[in-house]
């Protein structure tokens, strides 16, 4: 409706693009798709010069050269042409194709190899920061190859994954992949499940933390196998410090109450309260990032019946009392289930996982003890009871040195069982325990 009104005015009011054909070419790369037969196309949009087949072309973000293939236009489809110039958008593709979506980076700058020294790179080019971390395994280590294959296929099509390898004692080998958000993750996963057929572990979201030493070095830690022990952090580490957001919540004044309790309890701290109208609050809180995977957003919609609406931006690192938790059963520890969190958390969270842990592990011939340990501290512990035989079932009632024999030398047998004896832990204990 009116269409034929609204496109004039589109071309009559907005400016047409600027732009020199006659400079050295630069080209701003907005988006890419890959091709099973072309490789990686590139949706671009010419800022200065003129670009077409069999140009030689430089890319400012990975120093990787190209000869170009095919130039043309979305019309609405690919539709070739024999030049680009200045003010257009189409589509690029090389000959040989690019072959990794990971070379194809949004916001890149590419030129002729011969104009590089003239040419600057556009501003605003920054790495997507992967945020938020998981690990994947296969629930049947034998279905690796095909899991491992669904994967790279996915990746084709969002370079901002992270993937890279990992194993676990308990789960075999597995992957350790990186997302830009919660819902990123969410969706990766939910095409794995649905689109492959895939059946996986996915261990609860984790994000980055960050250890300064004592001697000034930074590191950037992601998984929490990889942090440092309490010893370590006595001795050699200046501070910790973990990820922290600037949430902006906007929702009707009925719900502030219960809002601000939410965020409180999340260790959040407050910013600023104003109201957008008479009943509209905008209430901004600092909030740590490890606090917002965890499911926040769920709890917020639970609290203000789907009325708050949730906006947030990165705020950097800040100093934390932060540590690792870990289940150790039997005092040997699951490396599949270990996490980073803040020390106040430690005890309720522990009680949580020994509890959950103990209802998923199969009784064994000897008792097993189910831990939560924060460094040296145990914070929670559960214990399975053994099978046990009854030993006095045949022994007289009255014959009490005879019962006391037997009950000590059944006591001994599990003691040297335990001793020699490892806990089994199916991988469906794991898919359960880690299930939401």
């Amino acid at each position: 409706m009116n269409v034929d009104k609204v496109l004039p005015t589109i071309i009559e009011q907005i400016p047409a693009p600027v732009g020199k054909e006659t400079a050295p070419l630069k080209v701003l790369l907005v988006d890419s798709w890959y091709d099973n037969y072309k490789g990686v196309i590139l949706l671009v949009r010419i800022f200065e010069g003129q670009i077409r087949a069999g140009d030689r072309v430089k890319s400012f973000a990975t120093g990787s050269e190209y000869i170009v293939g095919e130039v043309g236009i979305m019309y609405p489809l690919e539709t070739p042409q024999t030049v680009l110039r200045a003010g257009q958008v189409g589509y690029i593709y090389f000959n040989p194709g690019m072959k990794r979506s990971k070379e194809a980076k949004v916001g890149d700058t590419y030129t002729h190899t011969h104009s590089i020294s003239k040419v600057e790179p556009l501003p605003g080019f920054e790495e997507p920061q992967s945020m938020v971390f998981v690990s994947a395994f296969p629930t049947d280590q034998s279905e690796f190859s095909r899991l491992e294959d669904s994967i790279n296929q996915l990746t084709l099509n969002d370079r901002s994954v992270l993937v890279t390898k990992e194993s676990s004692e308990a789960l075999g080998a597995g992957w350790r992949l990186g997302f830009l958000g919660t819902l990123h993750c969410s969706v990766f996963e939910d095409r794995l499940r649905q689109e492959h057929g895939a059946s996986i572990i996915i261990t609860p979201p984790s994000v980055p933390f960050k250890v300064i030493w004592k001697g000034g070095k930074e590191e950037v830690i992601s998984n929490p196998n990889h942090f440092p022990d309490s010893q370590t952090v006595h001795g050699n580490i200046e501070s910790l410090q973990e990820p922290y957001i600037t949430a902006t919540i906007t929702m009707p004044e009925e719900y502030l109450g219960k809002v601000i309790e939410l965020c409180e309890g999340n260790r959040g701290e407050q910013e600023s309260l104003s109201f957008f109208t008479a009943t509209q609050v905008i209430l901004k809180y600092a909030l740590p990032l490890e606090r917002l995977v965890d499911d926040f957003f769920g709890k917020l919609k639970s609290a203000t019946k789907g009325y708050a609406s949730l906006d947030y931006e990165e705020a950097g690192y800040k100093d934390s009392n932060i540590a690792k938790l870990q289940l150790h059963v039997n005092k040997a520890p699951v490396d599949a289930v270990a996490r980073v969190i803040h020390i106040s958390q430690a005890q309720r969270l522990g009680k949580e996982w020994v509890s959950k842990f103990k209802e998923h592990v199969d009784r064994q011939m000897f008792e097993v003890v189910i831990q939560a340990v924060v460094g040296k501290s145990v914070v929670a512990r559960e214990t399975l009871k053994p099978f046990r035989k009854d030993v006095l079932q045949k022994l007289h009632a009255a014959d009490a040195s005879r019962r006391k024999k037997l009950l000590e030398k059944q006591k001994e047998g599990r003691r040297k069982l335990r001793a020699v004896g490892n806990v089994a832990i199916d991988n469906k204990a794991f898919q359960s325990f880690l299930a939401k």
